[in-house]
């Protein structure tokens, strides 16, 4: 940790002290007429910084319409206060490439590649413009093959009028990630506002020390595939006083070393480790921070501390689909609030989910290990989820301090008493219909709870709300300190139920149980 703050202070030390150069964008040519497109004059205030060894690109007051540009090493992209670059409503301004199996596709607004020490700062703003590429007057709907298996079935999170939750529909094409940075070292952005993307907004591929501090990213929280900041296959990352709006993850933190052919992705083979988002605000219609997924490398030593997610579909999601193992994440001192939502959005009301299985054939899942979770207040309309498999057994989890308020919601008939485990390769593993515990714990191995205080509205009628803690296939779980019960209208159900089980140590004293080995009672 000693290392990345240090990083972090010596990034500020290089933006503020090593750009003495200025090179204004207006002297190359540039209008601020809100219609011109300057590509050429900023590509070509870069080029001149780089030819006399780096400096600082101006950019100032106005708003400058722009396609794909490309950043270089030891350059300072610095935005003037009411400063914009507006990305082009034209496709033709944006560098086109072509994909195996997708087809014609486009680099977003700023594609940097194998450079090093590469800022962007300033109090201005990237604006993608990303209403001119969706239709906002449509919504993307569940088809009824994802929604067979939820409770509703076709009603599933069916909207009267209107467009609801969104998300909107997409234009056939619009340009891919609005900034990436890939294969770059020492990246630093630092107070710069990012608004409306039409796809991911920031993207970190194969980089090295990067360092974002005090952005606004607010990318349209109807805006599909609209990420706020996504770290792919990196090492050594700061993200720390962030406000951060996304339609899709607000951030995600991955081990892809490819991605359904997506600019930035070079085969890599590159650990994304030694991560850490701090004094965030987050929200999101899908997770509020999602770690792991389809990943083929490693994702380690990531550590989430002193930041809120509110009014999101998904807190934290923890999700392994593939060969990558996810090990050693904290998250401290957090507060989560979620709720169901309408429309194509993955996530369902969860604070916390994590879920270890088969998303892709042909491949040996990796392993989440050593999970824990210290001083988190959540507040939520869907159960917390610890879900793995039997071939990826989720080991060591550890929950401290840990309290849970289980809401009421106005969209229960819609949307409510289902699983959203979307990302798995079996029909059984994606959108299903299930009973709902306080938590859920299936196929565990080491789960450890300790001062869990779980209440549930009493207005809660619906029957599939049950136990208070339901594990089943697990082995060696402690449970200590608890607080709480069933859900209120369940008077049938135990405060803990217990299934397929070896070894529980706990002192719950309502506990129904089936073929469970080994139990201590704690005093």
């Amino acid at each position: 940790m000693n290392k990345l703050r240090f990083l972090s202070v010596l990034l500020v030390f290089f933006v503020q002290q090593c750009f003495a150069q200025t090179f204004n964008i207006k002297d190359y040519g540039a209008i601020a007429d809100g219609k011109t497109v300057n590509t050429a004059a900023l590509q070509n205030a870069v080029d001149a910084c780089s030819a006399n060894g780096g400096g600082m690109v101006y950019v100032p007051a106005g708003t400058f319409v722009t396609g794909t540009f490309h950043l270089k090493s030891n350059i300072n992209l610095y935005l003037e206060n009411g400063a914009v670059l507006k990305g082009s409503p034209d496709l033709k301004d944006y560098v086109s490439y072509t994909m195996p199996v997708y087809g014609l596709n486009y680099y977003g607004m700023l594609y940097t590649t194998d450079a090093e020490n590469v800022s962007i700062t300033g109090a201005g703003t990237i604006d993608g413009n990303n209403p001119v590429f969706h239709d906002f007057t449509k919504a993307k709907k569940i088809d009824a093959k994802s929604s067979s298996l939820t409770r509703q079935k076709d009603n599933f999170r069916h909207v009267e009028s209107g467009i609801g939750d969104g998300p909107v529909v997409p234009n056939k094409d619009r340009p891919h990630q609005m900034v990436i940075f890939s294969n770059c070292k020492n990246v630093h952005m630092r107070d710069v506002s990012l608004i409306n993307s039409p796809f991911w907004t920031l993207h970190f591929a194969d980089c090295d020390a990067v360092n974002v501090s005090g952005i606004r990213l607010w990318s349209g929280l109807l805006v599909p595939n609209a990420d706020g900041i996504d770290v792919t296959s990196c090492s050594n990352v700061v993200i720390d006083n962030c406000d951060i709006r996304a339609g899709d993850d607000a951030i995600a933190i991955v081990g892809y070393d490819h991605h359904f052919e997506i600019p930035g992705f070079k085969g890599l083979k590159h650990v994304s480790e030694n991560i850490i988002v701090s004094n965030c605000n987050l929200q999101s219609n899908s997770s509020g921070i999602r770690i792991g997924f389809l990943d083929q490398n490693t994702v380690r030593n990531v550590h989430v501390s002193h930041t809120n997610i509110t009014n999101s579909s998904r807190g934290i999601g923890i999700f392994l689909r593939d060969e990558g193992s996810l090990e050693n994440i904290t998250f401290s001192d957090m507060h989560i609030e979620t709720y169901l939502h309408t429309g194509d959005w993955w996530g369902n009301g969860e604070p916390i989910h994590i879920s270890a299985v088969r998303g892709k054939e042909h491949v040996k899942l990796g392993t989440i290990r050593n999970i824990e979770f210290n001083n988190i207040s959540c507040t939520g309309e869907n159960g917390m989820l610890i879900y793995g498999s039997a071939e990826s057994v989720i080991q060591d989890v550890r929950f401290n301090n840990v309290s849970f308020q289980l809401k009421n919601s106005k969209l229960n008939d819609v949307a409510g008493g289902n699983i959203d485990m979307r990302g798995g390769l079996a029909p059984k593993d994606q959108l299903f219909a299930s009973d709902i515990p306080g938590l859920m714990a299936h196929f565990v191995a080491g789960l450890s709870i300790n001062n869990f205080r779980l209440s549930w509205d009493n207005s809660i009628t619906q029957p599939y709300f049950t136990s208070g803690i339901a594990a089943d296939h697990f082995k060696d779980l402690y449970i200590s300190g608890f607080k709480g019960s069933a859900a209120p209208q369940n008077t049938k159900a135990a405060i803990l139920s217990l299934s397929n089980g070896i070894g529980v140590t706990t002192d719950i004293k309502s506990i129904a149980q089936t073929n469970v080995i080994g139990f201590k009672a704690l005093k």
